[in-house]
């Protein structure tokens, strides 16, 4: 335990970065978690909780700045909660992501030695995310707040531009709030249930420039329409305005109910060859550059060569799904979204791909039954979970079928390393393992991993 206590300030250096983008840095050996800070600062910082083994600071101004510390591009960049790294030099985020990677692969996987190819960093990393979700809601003052939430609150930062997001963004929320202060819209309020607006979101084809915008209100009817349709189409590509009904209490954005106000219930993208069609409530990996980067590495790590059966798990609206279909024999895709596999079965239409076939239900359910009913077989099998990673009986599952090479796609370091260690305790070997930065400014890290007989 250390002798430090709640208000003491101490200096500091700080040697790392923590999973949240925080500083780490030590005061007698004792560890504190400091926000704001880079590896290589020198700093006094001010205590402000403490326990057994380590505690939280504050950064109270920097002695020593990193050789790594840059000024961040966005001037709301520390209160926003959507880039935890903007302050890093872009050069040493990709060399922390690698080593996040490698370090979750070692420690909790229990890994020594495997290929670690170098990580797939961005030649232009901002602009780059073609979904974002804004919160509506008031400032202090009472006047219309449209932003994001600062990290771990449900505050609104007010904002005019994202530098991470699509440009055509700035428009639409000019554009939007100047409606609903024109019309009275009253903005959502959390903790009455009260209002109206709750999110704006926008999704944008990288590639076609068409854009999407859908309402997400805690009601069923927005007043208006008419005037809000003839706004939003002077932007140039808009295809697509729509609501969203969410009249539940929750934190979860989106309800389920699509309510199309103008243009076509959705837009069209492309990563590589494949075509795709994205709903409001689509799946689909917000970073186009990097996700055929991503797709690309997928691909050749699965060594398909047309005689393979293929199983993709978690497949959304088949975007792996289509890009392994154009090697291999036949692709079947699990979903346990019904929208999403809607869409999967579209856009394998609009590409013409028949050698695809798309199912619903969760993966750890579809899998063990199809295995045991019909005795269906594997060549490749490709996961790609959420953050939570796979369930225990779709690994055991996966082990049973046996399938000659496994494609691990992952938003989670620390739940691939669990997954791995798992299936490489059994009959399976770590092969090689490549990251890619698809959410730069931020920690998140995307990984792919090939596992062998």
């Amino acid at each position: 335990m250390s002798s430090l206590k709640k208000n003491d300030q101490v200096e500091i250096t700080i040697d790392d970065i923590g999973s949240d983008g925080e500083g780490i840095g030590k005061y007698e050996g004792y560890t504190l978690f400091v926000k704001d800070t880079v590896m290589g600062d020198t700093a006094l910082v001010q205590v402000m909780k403490t326990g057994k083994t380590y505690g939280y600071a504050r950064l109270v101004k920097l002695i020593r700045p990193s050789s790594f510390r840059v000024d961040p591009v966005c001037p709301i960049a520390a209160k926003c909660g959507g880039c935890q790294l903007q302050h890093v030099d872009y050069q040493k985020q990709l060399e922390y992501k690698e080593n996040k990677v490698r370090n979750c692969l070692t420690r909790i996987g229990g890994f020594t030695e495997f290929e670690m190819e170098p990580i797939i960093g961005m030649e232009e990393p901002y602009y780059y995310r073609n979904k974002s979700q804004f919160p509506v809601g008031r400032n202090k003052d009472g006047s219309v707040a449209i932003g994001f939430y600062a990290g771990r609150t449900h505050s609104i930062i007010d904002t005019q531009h994202c530098y991470i997001g699509a440009k055509v963004n700035t428009d639409i929320i000019s554009c939007l709030r100047t409606f609903i202060e024109k019309y009275h819209i009253e903005p959502y309020d959390e903790k009455s249930h009260k209002g109206l607006l709750r999110h704006i979101l926008t999704r944008v084809g990288y590639s076609t420039g068409e854009v999407m915008v859908c309402l997400v209100i805690n009601g069923t009817k927005f007043p208006h329409t008419e005037e809000l349709i003839y706004e939003l189409k002077k932007i140039p590509g808009m295809k697509s305005i729509c609501l969203n009904v969410n009249k539940e209490k929750t934190n979860v954005i989106l309800g389920q109910t699509i309510l199309p106000l103008w243009g076509e219930p959705y837009i069209t993208d492309r990563i590589g060859d494949i075509q795709y069609r994205i709903s409001p409530l689509s799946f689909y990996q917000v970073n186009p550059v990097q996700t055929k980067k991503l797709y690309d590495i997928a691909l050749d790590y699965a060594d398909l060569h047309g005689e393979e059966t293929v199983w993709d798990l978690y497949c959304g609206i088949g975007t792996i799904s289509l890009f392994l279909a154009q090697k291999a024999k036949y692709v079947y895709g699990v979903e346990i979204i019904p929208e999403a596999i809607e869409d999967a079965k579209k856009n394998a239409a609009i590409n013409a791909i028949s050698n695809a076939e798309f199912m619903v239900g969760a993966a750890e359910d579809v899998l063990p039954r199809k295995y045991t009913e019909e005795n269906i077989h594997a060549d490749v099998i490709v996961v790609d979970p959420p953050r939570k990673g796979c369930e225990q009986s779709l690994l055991d599952t996966i082990l049973s079928m046996s399938p000659r090479r496994i494609v691990y796609v992952s938003c989670d370091p620390a739940t691939l390393a669990r997954d791995l260690k798992y299936l490489c305790e059994k009959d399976y070997r770590l092969v090689k393992v490549r990251a890619v930065d698809q959410f730069s400014h931020s920690t998140h890290v995307e990984t792919v991993v090939l596992m062998s007989k």
